[in-house]
């Protein structure tokens, strides 16, 4: 049983069993290659449903201990993501550290996929922030579980267009609880990180006719995309400061925290970024008292892992994206939920994500 507890960063990073036996994981893998430079971290989180099916993301981290904090959050968080979209799955996730742009190498990937051989299916690896479905080409020379495999190999290719189809989706059912309608032609909505999956975000908003402002740390893309779709560019610290009626978090997780909700002047939340929350047992009831409409993370940015599920028992696009449109009924009955029993909408819905490993755990035991 995956217990619902507290759920904030460690203040004492030097104790790694502490942090382990707080998020209560199944097992951490730390890999290290001195040839190829290789340092990642996999960590598996919960196996009742399944084998552990998590992206690997390579970051820059500040630190070891930090790049250890994301993959147990990350982890964590794709057990509820699994659990609460009706799939077979287990919770996983990995970290490379390193510069993507400058780090990543054929032989540093291969070298990954020979750690991720090595446990024997109990964790299957996509991509993430930092790696490509190229990267997954290179994984499955030395392993067969992996996925997000590029469509001329039978795989499903980029899983971001889905991921972006599903945030668009719980973004539209937090219109409707919020304004009456799920429409968003003329709504304001501020996008935090305009790569892969908030770039393909945009594009659908935009096709609704949305007023769009964008911000990323990579002005290339920036550029890019407000041509494309006429989106406005602000600031990174200007994005939290808009007067508009949603703010839509696509970069990395944390920017809903103690020096933002002040800030906000939104009415709903709802973005494909992991761990929004900064400590979701603070924060996720902070925006319920100021009245603010999340959409939990890893409820609406559940599509890109139904894509790559779809990919593991026979790949079809169109099931996967009608899978995907489910996110948008699932919303509103967390939000039925969370009204019914007094609680925010994040732990509405890992209490729901919870049932479901709880009442599957009575019948198998661990992958």
């Amino acid at each position: 049983m995956v217990e619902i507890k507290e759920v904030e960063l460690k203040k004492d990073t030097s104790s790694i069993f502490g942090q382990i036996s707080e998020y209560n994981h199944e097992k951490v893998v730390f890999c290290h290659d001195h040839d190829t430079g290789l340092k990642a971290i996999i960590g598996i989180h919960n196996t009742v449903l399944g084998p552990a099916l998590g992206g690997t993301r390579m970051w820059s981290y500040a630190s070891d201990a930090e790049a250890l904090n994301d993959v147990l959050r990350l982890s964590r968080g794709m057990t509820y993501k699994a659990a609460i979209s009706g799939l077979n799955l287990g919770g996983g996730k990995a970290v490379i550290i390193g510069d993507a742009k400058k780090d990543k190498s054929e032989a540093l990937m291969r070298r990954y996929g020979r750690f991720v051989k090595n446990l024997n299916g109990a964790y299957i690896t996509a991509e993430d922030v930092g790696t490509t479905t190229k990267d997954m080409e290179y994984i499955k020379m030395e392993t067969d579980h992996v996925a997000g495999l590029p469509e001329s190999m039978g795989g499903s290719g980029d899983p971001s267009p889905v991921t972006a189809y599903g945030t668009y989706m719980g973004m539209k059912a937090a219109a409707k609880k919020a304004f009456g309608s799920d429409s968003l032609e003329g709504k304001k909505i501020s996008v935090q990180g305009v790569g892969h999956v908030g770039g393909y975000l945009v594009e659908l908003l935009a096709k609704e006719n949305a007023q769009i402002f964008i911000t990323d740390i990579y002005e290339d893309r920036l550029r890019e995309i407000s041509s494309k779709y006429g989106a406005k560019v602000v600031s990174m610290e200007e994005i939290y400061d808009l007067d508009v009626d949603i703010y839509s978090p696509c970069a990395l997780g944390a920017t809903i925290n103690d020096n933002t909700i002040d800030r906000l002047k939104c009415q709903v939340i709802a973005g494909c970024a992991n761990n929004q929350l900064r400590d979701e047992n603070v924060h996720g009831p902070a925006l319920v008292q100021k009245g603010i409409i999340y959409a939990p993370d890893f409820l609406i940015n559940a599509g890109g892992l139904i894509n790559v599920y779809s990919e593991l028992i026979g790949y079809n696009r169109e099931s996967a994206y009608a899978q995907t449109e489910r996110i948008y009924g699932y919303t509103l009955d967390i939000f039925e939920l969370a009204e019914k029993e007094g609680i925010h909408n994040q732990l509405a819905a890992m209490k729901m994500a919870e049932k479901r490993i709880t009442s599957i755990s009575k019948i198998k035991s661990k992958y």
